[in-house]
């Protein structure tokens, strides 16, 4: 069931904050375009080049993407170019889990892939989802709390 609870945007799960991001970003296209913006990509040319993506289906996530806040337009001589906005920017940690959890189960053992490192090089640590203690959580230890139940 599709609703909008006055928001005037339809949502999958209206009282699921998964589900809402899904319905913002869930799509395979929109993820890389994200992905590839945080990579420096910025033009439209820039975006197909890398992705490989048609122009009619960049369009579209590119207007999506602009329209929910994650990317917005600046003007640059006859064209504009594309930047994160603060909740684009905000997206960094699902792209590394995903990343992340990519590098462990889709991949065969050696078999080579990008890396993503830190300034000097190194790879990033391993994201460890934490208590307000800062000890490591799970879907086993952890719960969600619905809204009736608040």
């Amino acid at each position: 069931m599709i609703t909008t609870l006055g928001t005037g945007r339809e949502w999958t799960d209206p009282t699921c904050p998964v589900a809402r991001t899904a319905d913002l970003v869930g799509d395979r296209w929109s993820l890389l375009i994200v992905r590839d913006a945080m990579d420096g990509a910025a033009t439209f040319t820039e975006f197909q080049q890398r992705l490989g993506i048609a122009r009619n289906i960049l369009t579209d996530r590119l207007r999506r993407l602009v329209d929910h806040g994650i990317l917005a337009t600046a003007p640059s001589g006859k064209r504009h170019t594309y930047e994160l906005t603060e909740a684009g920017r905000d997206l960094f940690t699902v792209v590394v889990a995903m990343r992340q959890w990519g590098e462990r189960h889709a991949f065969a053992a050696g078999e080579p892939h990008s890396v993503l490192v830190d300034r000097d090089g190194d790879p990033i640590a391993q994201l460890c989802a934490e208590n307000r203690d800062g000890e490591p959580v799970s879907a086993a230890t952890t719960r969600v709390r619905k809204v009736g139940d608040l």
